[in-house]
Parts: structure tokens; sequence; C-alpha cells
């Protein structure tokens, strides 16, 4: 069963080709993904990058890269391509929600390990010490 999306792309290409076009074009991302380069140059090597006749490609930090710019942008079309096509349902995750979690996570760990060293400190009177049995 093939989840349903917001656009249709036959490939990945296709993706992240929308995903480009979102976040403002190849000029734009391209300057991005390579710095080095002039924005008309790495506009250009980003649209062989995304041209499957073209030997240019991706690296995978760069392809993951436009997923985490779309993301940011709130474009999760290209994402969402990508985890339907292999099985997936991708969940966007609220970076703040994330960060409220692990404070959460994080309080609740300190309590946790606080409960312990009192329940210890409680009973240490009577816990087996090899220590004090050596003495």
């Amino acid at each position: 069963m093939q989840l349903e999306i917001g656009e249709c792309f036959e490939t990945v290409n296709d993706a992240l080709v929308s995903a480009v076009l979102a976040l403002g074009g190849n000029k734009m991302i391209g300057a991005k993904l390579r710095p080095e380069l002039p924005p008309d140059q790495a506009g250009n090597w980003l649209r062989d990058c995304l041209n499957p006749s073209k030997r240019e490609k991706l690296s995978p930090e760069q392809f993951v890269l436009i997923l985490r710019l779309a993301r940011e942008k709130s474009y999760h079309a290209a994402m969402d391509f990508i985890a339907a096509d292999t099985g997936y349902k991708a969940v966007a995750v609220d970076p703040e929600s994330q960060q409220t979690e692990l404070q959460r996570q994080f309080i609740a760990a300190v309590a946790a390990v606080q409960h312990i060293g009192a329940r210890i400190e409680a009973n240490g009177s009577r816990l087996y010490s090899p220590l004090r049995s050596a003495a």
C-alpha cells in the first residue's frame, strides 16, 4: 500500500528539484551546498546534480541538507515522497517540542537519581559492604 502524498513525483530527483524550487532555486541552494563556488556556478552545478543524465551527483550529506533546509521552511513533500517510496511514514518533529521533551526527561532522570541516592543513604547502615566486614 502506497502512502498518499500531497505532490506526486516519479523519482527522488523530481522530489529534490521540487524542494530546491521551494527553497528559492538552484542558485540559492547551490550556493549553500557549494559556498566555495560563485552563486551562478553553484546553481549550474546543482542543476547538473539533479539531472539524471548528468554525471554530477549530490553527496549524501548534501542530499540530507536539502531535506533539512526544506524542513526548516515547512516544505515536506520531498521527504514524504522518499518515506512513502521506501515504505515509511515521515513525521516532522517540532524542534521546540523535542527540546521540551528532552528537558522533561532530564528532570525526571535527575529526580530518579536523587530518589535512589536517598534510598541508598537511608538503607546504608543495613546494606552489606565488603569493606565494612573486612574491618
